[in-house]
């Protein structure tokens, strides 16, 4: 780490801690003597999803709690639930160390998620995400649901 007073390379860490999911580190220039405080950070890659066209675009967190809050739309799940799932989500693919996950993967993880928590929401969610165009669909996945 680099001195910001005097630009010498050799500091010691004087101190680490915890700070807001954050490691707060009191650092020492051995050159001057003067102290700074540094923060370091966990650098995460770019989730991208592929989309069903074929196409990439960034994983967007907002833009699937709203698809799962519109499956729960007057029913009593909550939003901290539905926080929750996508930070399930989130975490499993961070842990698998992924770059890239398929609207299919995803939708499959919401699909699951929901089905323990709220039926209602499940099959709406599957209507949307399934692209069912017809009552026999609808039929098909409750009979599924009922087993």
């Amino acid at each position: 780490m680099r001195c910001p007073f005097c630009g010498f390379e050799d500091t010691k860490v004087i101190d680490s801690r915890p700070s807001e999911g954050k490691k707060r580190r009191r650092r020492e220039c051995s050159q001057c003597g003067k102290r700074f405080t540094t923060y370091e950070v966990v650098e995460k890659p770019i989730l991208m999803v592929i989309k069903k066209s074929g196409g990439f675009e960034p994983f967007d967190r907002s833009k699937l709690i709203a698809g799962i809050m519109t499956a729960c739309k007057k029913r009593v799940v909550s939003p901290d639930t539905v926080a929750g799932i996508v930070d399930g989500i989130e975490n499993k693919l961070a842990n698998d160390m992924r770059t890239e996950v398929t609207t299919a993967e995803l939708g499959d993880d919401v699909l699951a998620a929901l089905k323990d928590i709220d039926l209602v929401a499940y099959v709406r969610f599957a209507s949307v995400y399934k692209d069912f165009n017809d009552l026999d669909s609808f039929i098909a996945i409750i009979r599924e649901l009922g087993k």
